[in-house]
């Protein structure tokens, strides 16, 4: 990856510079002027950028949330009649959920992304007590205790987790800055944090949520400058605890192991979704059955409108369907990365990073499974499944996204952005085109 000449330090990126933002301006700042060249004030002055977030990248996701909805009701129709005596159920539902997950990305969008440093650790231990809470007095559904319940309201933590994890990550990343390369102060801390997380996890159980944790975390770690060494040891010394643990250690998931290995042999068993999932996708063909005209959903395939709800677009929509929910997900991957690197300092970096790899990775490991090309988990995916909390909050972080997407904007003349417009602190660094442009002063 090319980068561009104002983040080189001395003409090469110094070891404790983040792999994806710009250096600390706090540490290179105060160092001296070195090679980064100052910026000319009139240059500063008449620069005007466009305002607003990325419009790509809402636009991705408004168009997979609208999606979602329609793609619920169309699931889940006529399991909701014979359930609960109405066809519309979960499409009411469904349609609540997004209406209040946009107030939330609209919120979102509107909150400066540097807010979230002040509630950051009261959050982390909320969400933390909220997980351990649930194993307590949470109700068991299908084998895990995940839920809070209050009448036919239900609250999931682990999705507030997934956000207050990524939130306590960036901070500690951005303010470790120089430290991030040594083992005890820049490493050891955010994995103690991450393991009791994902130990949490993995007692309701929930080990798809936790994987999803594990690798944003090792990846935002990675990013922010660790040394690669500690990663790939700490992968290499979990993964034979995790698969004799958590794998071969209980005997339902060695079986969905060996459905996975083996989808026909145990399709009336273990491995009767997944076999009715490729059933499902292959009768689509190129084109699909058409909108509402699938068969699977007829109590055949289980959890259609939740975890499989791919499934049924491959029936009804076809290749041409699954190709367009796959290629929404990369532009919104791409979109978020490339916020991520034109942020205006490491934290929002970072935070932007680790809410991208939370939407593509669940994404794409709820894909593997309904395409049989990872072992059955329960992994809705992101802002299209049918949920309560998931929905809410994807678009809350989406929300976020967006606002790390918006430029630093300076006074305009734009009367109706001006209205709207995110309030951000002016800072003497601005950018230029698309390099970043560092002011250093030297006292």
């Amino acid at each position: 990856m090319a980068w561009p000449a104002m983040l080189r330090w001395g003409g090469s990126r110094s070891p404790a510079v983040p792999r994806c933002a710009p250096a600390s301006p706090g540490a290179a700042g105060r160092a001296s002027a070195g090679s980064l060249a100052p910026v000319a004030p009139e240059r500063v002055q008449g620069w005007q950028p466009s305002p607003g977030p990325d419009l790509w990248l809402v636009g991705a996701i408004l168009a997979l949330t609208g999606f979602g909805v329609v793609m619920v009701f169309s699931a889940g129709a006529v399991f909701a009649a014979k359930t609960y005596g109405d066809s519309t159920h979960f499409l009411k539902h469904e349609a609540a959920y997004a209406g209040a997950g946009l107030l939330a990305f609209l919120l979102g969008m509107r909150l400066d992304y540097a807010s979230y440093r002040k509630v950051t650790y009261p959050l982390l231990f909320l969400s933390f007590a909220l997980l351990a809470v649930v194993l307590k007095v949470g109700p068991a559904i299908n084998g895990a205790i995940r839920w809070f319940r209050v009448g036919s309201l239900s609250f999931q933590p682990s999705e507030l987790a997934k956000f207050a994890l990524v939130l306590y990550l960036s901070v500690l990343l951005a303010r470790k800055a120089e430290k991030v390369r040594d083992f005890s102060m820049g490493f050891l801390p955010p994995l103690v944090m991450t393991g009791l997380f994902l130990g949490l996890l993995l007692k309701q159980p929930d080990l798809g949520t936790a994987v999803i944790i594990g690798v944003t975390a090792l990846g935002l770690m990675f990013v922010a400058g660790t040394r690669t060494s500690y990663i790939v040891i700490s992968v290499l010394v979990a993964a034979p605890l995790g698969w004799k643990v958590f794998i071969t250690g209980e005997a339902w998931r060695m079986k969905r192991i060996l459905a996975y290995l083996y989808p026909w042999q145990y399709r009336r068993d273990i491995g009767y979704q997944l076999y009715e999932s490729l059933i499902s996708v292959g009768s689509g063909g190129v084109w699909g059955q058409g909108l509402g005209q699938g068969h699977q959903k007829l109590f055949f395939l289980p959890e259609a409108h939740t975890d499989f709800i791919l499934a049924v677009v491959g029936e009804e929509l076809g290749l041409v369907g699954v190709l367009a929910v796959l290629a929404a997900f990369a532009l919104l991957v791409w979109r978020g990365m490339r916020a991520a690197m034109r942020a205006r300092d490491p934290y929002g970096c970072y935070l932007a990073f680790g809410i991208t790899c939370l939407f593509g990775l669940q994404a794409l490991v709820n894909m593997c499974v309904v395409l049989g090309l990872l072992p059955t988990k329960g992994l809705p995916l992101p802002l299209v499944s049918y949920g309560g909390t998931a929905l809410v909050m994807s678009l809350f972080m989406a929300g976020v996204l967006a606002n790390i997407s918006a430029p630093a904007l300076e006074p305009s003349s734009s009367r109706r952005w001006r209205r709207w417009r995110t309030r951000r602190g002016r800072s003497k660094n601005r950018r230029h085109g698309s390099d970043v442009q560092v002011v250093v002063e030297v006292r």
